[in-house]
């Protein structure tokens, strides 16, 4: 998960959600009849929840580059030659640097350090020996990204 993307969108909805705030406050609510403010809350307050929600949702989706990488990349191999735990990153995952050797058809194999955030329902593949698929940029043979 790409914590600074979730957060960069949560920041996004808490500022648009502060001036619809100030709105709502300013000048829709004293004009509203009687009796609706617990209601009006209510919904801003489902406003809120469903726009961060939706926010996270969009944040957490891979980037622009790595659908267009997944789609047109070139499809390759890495097999695994070695698994470093670098780090947790959330209460699941865990960012791995992983030794690879990577095999491109048309091209000679070569080696490389991959670094992943590893979800609990892939670490199984992700072991040593292993051989997982690979998509890899014709115009930029580092730039690899795991097929899984």
């Amino acid at each position: 998960m790409d914590h600074a993307r979730v957060s960069r969108a949560l920041i996004g909805v808490v500022a648009g959600y502060l001036i619809a705030l100030a709105v709502w406050l300013g000048w829709l609510a004293p004009h509203a009849p009687p009796g609706t403010a617990p209601f009006q809350v209510m919904i801003m307050v489902g406003l809120f929840g469903s726009a961060c929600g939706i926010a996270m949702t969009w944040a957490s989706m891979p980037t622009r580059a790595d659908r267009r990488l997944l789609r047109h990349g070139l499809e390759g191999w890495a097999r695994i030659d070695g698994v470093h735990p670098l780090s947790r990153t959330d209460y699941a995952s865990e960012l791995t640097e992983f030794e690879v050797e990577l095999t491109v058809p048309g091209s000679e194999s070569y080696h490389g350090t991959i670094v992943v955030d590893v979800m609990p329902v892939h670490k199984p593949r992700m072991v040593v020996g292993q051989t997982v698929p690979i998509r890899v940029d014709p115009q930029d043979r580092d730039r690899i990204i795991l097929a899984l």
